[in-house]
């Protein structure tokens, strides 16, 4: 089992320090508690394609892009950047609620024939009751992972080339159909911690994902979601989520999350705690319990660090140290079953040079990728480092993923 490594795309916006990332709008956070500061950049098409060549150039598989109110609409912008790379699989995040399973079916059988292959699908159940009003959906937690079931199931069985018809409690569908299927079939990326999302992982999905908890806690859920399919007769593989912060040093690396905790102010993380803390996820509270809000002891787990969840919904703990423990802790976690490793850092486009030039060759020297298209082909490093990588690379404060 050889390890995938994909990358992030921020369509929601990106920086250099630690301020709110979502330029546009707060991100469920007050931003009259949020003290001003420069540095943020657009999400244009620009910018984007920069982050999204880098990435292809430097070896990585795909990018996700994340889905919500404070962000760039995730399939019309990846169909853009598949014309300006050339391998790069994007792995799309979308919400069942707020759209026909028919229709997205329909939709990734188009997308993979303009990208000839290239779509992955990240289903975002939900799990914050005001982003899912924004966008019209007024179902509780549960009753929106059972919604998720039938809609995967619709989705699997219109991509089957011949009339489908559904009748669930959600979704009624006669005769469902794309006119020609998707070719390959997207793999289906998915994530969930409570109860109610594991059945729904277990019977549809490719790919489980979990946020970056500490190995233990991750295997845990790994022989959860593993039993859960079994009872179904079926396979299910895994991946995690992590930001990186991977420097020559190990010394170096600490101190640049040693600079980011310093750029947060106390009103700023109590206001993003606050906000954070109504969420329904269960990851998400998970997440928040791994630092409590506090400042100290926030390496949680060797080379793990929980100070991202301070100011960030979502994914919260980076990987911090040199190249060769950041390929430790990716090694312990392959170890225990992942597989995909869904990584971003701050800047994501210097981020991505650090550990494309850094932490991949010792992945590689480990045998734990797939050989293939050499990464930056022609393209000189500098002594291991991007010329334009800063000292710091920043953490934002918003939801996502």
């Amino acid at each position: 089992m050889s390890v995938h490594l994909h990358w992030f795309l921020p369509t929601g916006g990106d920086g250099r320090t630690l301020v709110d990332r979502h330029a546009y709008t707060d991100g469920g956070i007050r931003r009259d508690r949020i003290t001003p500061v420069s540095g943020v950049r657009a999400p244009d098409i620009e910018y984007l394609a920069q982050i999204a060549k880098a990435a292809e150039q430097l070896g990585f598989e795909a990018v996700l892009t994340p889905t919500g109110t404070w962000c760039e609409d995730a399939w019309l912008m990846t169909v853009a950047l598949t014309q300006v790379t050339e391998r790069l699989k994007f792995l799309v995040a979308f919400r069942p609620g707020v759209i026909s399973p028919v229709l997205a079916a329909q939709m990734a059988a188009t997308y993979q024939r303009i990208s000839r292959g290239r779509l992955l699908l990240n289903v975002v159940t939900g799990g914050d009751s005001t982003e899912q009003r924004r966008f019209g959906d007024h179902l509780d937690h549960d009753r929106r992972y059972a919604r998720t079931d039938e809609f995967l199931q619709v989705v699997r069985g219109v991509w089957g080339g011949a009339p489908f018809d559904f009748k669930g409690e959600h979704y009624q569908v006669e005769g469902g159909l794309t006119a020609l299927p998707p070719d390959p079939l997207p793999q289906i990326f998915f994530g969930g911690s409570s109860a109610a999302a594991g059945p729904v992982a277990a019977r549809n999905v490719d790919v489980y994902l979990t946020w970056g908890e500490p190995p233990e806690e991750v295997r845990q859920k790994i022989d959860w979601i593993r039993g859960l399919a079994e009872k179904e007769g079926r396979t299910v593989r895994f991946g995690i989520r992590l930001h990186t912060i991977s420097r020559d040093s190990s010394k170096e690396a600490w101190a640049t999350a040693d600079r980011l905790l310093d750029d947060l102010d106390p009103a700023t993380v109590a206001s993003a705690q606050q906000a954070l803390g109504k969420s329904e996820s269960v990851g998400q509270q998970r997440m928040l319990a791994l630092h409590g809000g506090s400042r100290d002891k926030l390496e949680i787990s060797p080379n793990l660090w929980a100070g991202v969840g301070l100011v960030r919904g979502g994914a919260g703990t980076a990987l911090v140290g040199s190249h060769a423990e950041v390929a430790d802790r990716i090694e312990e976690y392959h170890s225990l079953g992942i597989e995909h490793f869904v990584l971003s850092g701050y800047p994501h486009l210097e981020e991505a040079y650090w550990f494309g030039e850094g932490v991949r060759p010792e992945l590689a020297a480990r045998g734990l990728l797939e050989t293939g298209p050499a990464p930056l082909d022609g393209v000189p490093a500098a002594n291991g480092r991007p010329a334009s990588a800063p000292g710091g690379a920043p953490l934002l404060i918003a939801g996502g993923r």
